[in-house]
């Protein structure tokens, strides 16, 4: 999510916004590791708000998109 934000140039309220979310509350928690298992709804609408794969975000974050 992180790599896909700043090349957006994003920032975490404007992800919010783009999900329709009063708050940025649980993206913050997720991008800092408070949540752990985020549910697939969730990982579907950042999915969808940033317009890429859900499969984006399984590849590793050495940046080896091979892997």
């Amino acid at each position: 999510m992180e790599i896909v934000l700043k090349q957006r140039q994003l920032n975490i309220n404007q992800l919010a916004k783009l999900m329709g979310l009063k708050s940025n509350a649980v993206l913050y928690e997720f991008k800092h590791g408070k949540i752990k298992r985020p549910s697939f709804e969730l990982m579907e609408r950042i999915a969808d708000a940033l317009d890429v794969s859900m499969d984006s975000f399984r590849q590793n974050n050495t940046g080896d998109e091979d892997a």
